[in-house]
């Protein structure tokens, strides 16, 4: 069990900002005296939610991303503002891009992948009414909620289509509904 140790971070260096997305190099001394380095991605932690209306369908926000060149629908979610506590965030993001509202129950802090160095802030929010119109920031975000059963759902989570996959069966585990 002694065979993989922790890495000592020789220094840190800021490559990229934009956004709330952040690229630093890292450079590295392996257990073995070599030194290396990566690029991790950093920047705010990301914040994500499950929603649920009172009578049991998942809200999802519909909107084109760039990375996979399409329109997905996702679970809704996004990053702290400055001064932000990932509660308030993400709150905040459901109403701006979904019009819901609900209770909000913190469910898992989970790493983001392995070369990343934020951390994604996972929460619940059932019994969501729908208070107000999206109010989308000023970014190109053009988002439509979409509302699915629960079974429509579990469909949608296995069809590879979703960004948050982790927070959605996090969060199905945790209301007791996988």
């Amino acid at each position: 069990m002694d065979k993989v140790q922790p890495w000592k971070e020789l220094s840190r260096e800021e490559v990229f900002r934009k956004y709330s997305r952040v690229i630093e190099k890292v450079m590295f001394r392996l257990p073995d005296g070599r030194e290396t380095d990566f690029y991790l991605q950093g920047g705010h932690d990301p914040i994500c939610c499950l929603p649920m209306t009172k009578d049991g369908k998942v809200i999802l926000a519909r909107q084109y991303r760039p990375g996979p060149a399409k329109v997905v629908c996702e679970l809704p979610g996004g990053s702290a503002k400055e001064g932000e506590t990932p509660e308030v965030a993400v709150a905040r993001e459901l109403l701006e891009e979904t019009g819901y509202r609900g209770t909000l129950q913190y469910v898992a802090t989970l790493l983001v992948d392995a070369y990343a160095s934020s951390r994604r802030h996972a929460f619940v929010v059932t019994d969501c009414e729908k208070i107000a119109e999206p109010r989308l920031e000023d970014n190109g975000e053009n988002v439509e909620a979409v509302l699915m059963t629960l079974s429509e759902f579990r469909t949608h989570l296995r069809s590879g289509q979703l960004t948050d996959v982790n927070v959605g069966y996090l969060g199905l585990d945790y209301l007791g509904l996988l």
